[in-house]
């Protein structure tokens, strides 16, 4: 397990050179899809999956919209891939076993996702508590949080209720226990 955590670190350290140089949704992508994450791109319907079948054409053709990371190794370092990425309406995070607070809350504060992030979706992620939950008040434009089976949601009234009085308008959909 040791020698998994170590590699999946690998797999997420931040590759800035590359940001720089194929722009942020081109290295989102590489990045996620080298995780196990899929992206889809903004105008298409079919979710990318294949790493070696990222499509090629003109720097910032391609714009991420959608982010199902599924049983993905991403960790931490998410934001730092997702602060140049400005039509993410929509991440899926699902059976993330890395996912934790601090993820949820530097996701909250990256100004691009304040703006464009519509859903999110958090199913599966044991290390997520409330902590993590309430973090998500800074995403106002979101307008759906559906949460499913995180364990460490400990004061559930409590976290439903910050999160409504600070985002009046977001639907949540709770099926925890």
């Amino acid at each position: 397990r040791h020698f998994w955590g170590w590699l999946n670190a690998v797999f997420n350290k931040v590759d800035y050179e590359r940001i720089q140089a194929v722009g942020p949704d081109r290295a989102a992508s590489e990045w996620l899809l080298r995780c196990g994450a899929l992206v889809r791109y903004q105008g298409y319907q079919k979710w990318q999956q294949d790493y070696n079948g990222l499509p090629t054409g003109p720097l910032g053709k391609y714009k991420i919209e959608a982010i199902n990371a599924t049983d993905s190794c991403i960790m931490y370092r998410v934001p730092d891939y997702l602060d140049g990425l400005e039509h993410v309406t929509e991440i899926k995070l699902q059976k993330c076993i890395y996912i934790q607070d601090e993820c949820l809350q530097r996701l909250s504060e990256t100004k691009n996702l304040q703006k464009s992030l519509l859903q999110l979706k958090i199913i599966s992620c044991g290390n997520v508590t409330d902590k993590g939950i309430i973090a998500l008040h800074k995403l106002t434009n979101l307008e759906y949080l559906y949460l499913s089976d995180l364990p460490g949601i400990r004061e559930k009234e409590t976290t439903v209720h910050v999160l409504q009085r600070a985002l009046p308008n977001l639907e949540l959909e709770l099926d925890l226990e």
